[in-house]
């Protein structure tokens, strides 16, 4: 290990998710165990411009792990977005001895962090923390298994109430330009469409679905739909398009919304987290720099921060065949 490295510094930034506040406990336990210092930086890059800094040792993190959020906050930073906010950032970091950053947060995060680094050649490592999945280098996001879990537990609750009153029902998930929700937990619900950007399904085919899901003796259906979607109607507009066309169904919509970014942290999550904010704070001290650390085959590995930010992540085409297979 390297030894140049005296205090790092972690801040979350962008959407919180569960399982960000996991990864921060193992980002000051790391430090601890390697007997250097640590520091939070509280709400993100704003906090850094601010100078909203507080030095973290393995007691302060106690009781986090089971916490969705962030303790440390988060917020978007406009400020953070000019030469000047980041020089402000700089010389904060400076002042109080921080060699090295650990970024937890998705790609706006680590589009800021990339700059930071061109400008000051200030080395910094990003854990993807994001509900949406949609980070290339990961096979999983912090959030996105608590997220899918949250989700398919309310639709089972939504399926209940469908059923007993023979009722179509379209439920919006989270997922922003990512469908990766929407699939899975579709699939793990036993939803009877989902509609995700990836797929363009057109409004035919969902009208032909229903009708087929009707003529053999479902009464009720479950509709997915990632917020994304690319038919570009919202749940609504889709709501009243059906009703037109099949008058027969009785159409309600659900909007899940931010209830799928809250809540106590899965055991994966909490595994991952600690995975990923160890590996992260030993590769500052190993000396390299503008990496995201992610899992890949199950293995946590390294993915140049560029190309995390630059690259897509693809839904899984297995699924969708699966998910047509099983919903017949």
């Amino acid at each position: 290990m390297s030894t140049n490295i005296k205090k790092i510094g972690v801040l979350t930034s962008g959407g919180d998710s569960p399982g960000m506040n996991a990864a921060i406990r193992a980002v000051v336990r790391t430090c601890a165990y390697h007997n250097i210092e640590c520091t939070g930086i509280y709400r993100g890059y704003q906090g850094m411009i601010e100078g909203d800094f507080k030095e973290m040792g393995a007691r302060s993190v106690n009781n986090i792990i089971n916490k969705g959020g962030t303790i440390l906050k988060s917020a978007r930073s406009k400020e953070f977005m000019t030469p000047e906010g980041r020089k402000k950032a700089h010389e904060n970091l400076v002042k109080n001895n921080i060699d090295a950053l650990v970024i937890i947060g998705g790609n706006g995060s680590f589009t800021g962090g990339l700059i930071f680094n061109e400008e000051y050649k200030f080395p910094v490592i990003g854990i993807p923390g994001t509900i949406d999945n949609d980070i290339y280098g990961t096979s999983h996001t912090l959030g996105y298994d608590t997220a899918l879990n949250t989700v398919v537990e309310a639709i089972d609750k939504i399926r209940d109430t469908a059923s007993s009153h023979n009722r179509l029902f379209f439920i919006e998930v989270m997922g922003r330009d990512a469908g990766h929700i929407a699939l899975n937990a579709g699939i793990g619900a036993g939803a009877e469409e989902i509609l995700i950007p990836e797929e363009d399904m057109g409004l035919d085919r969902l009208l032909d679905s229903l009708r087929k899901s009707k003529a053999s003796g479902k009464s009720s259906s479950i509709v997915v739909i990632a917020e994304g979607d690319k038919i570009g109607k919202n749940a609504f507009e889709l709501k009243d398009y059906v009703e037109e066309n099949m008058p027969e169904y009785d159409v309600r919509v659900s909007i899940l919304g931010h209830m799928q970014r809250g809540g106590s942290p899965s055991c994966f999550d909490r595994v991952l987290a600690s995975r990923l904010g160890v590996k992260a704070v030993e590769t500052l001290l190993e000396g390299k720099s503008n990496y995201m650390v992610g899992l890949i085959k199950d293995e946590v590995e390294l993915t140049p921060l560029e190309n995390a930010v630059k690259g897509k992540s693809q839904v899984d085409k297995e699924l969708i065949r699966v998910s047509d297979i099983v919903s017949i």
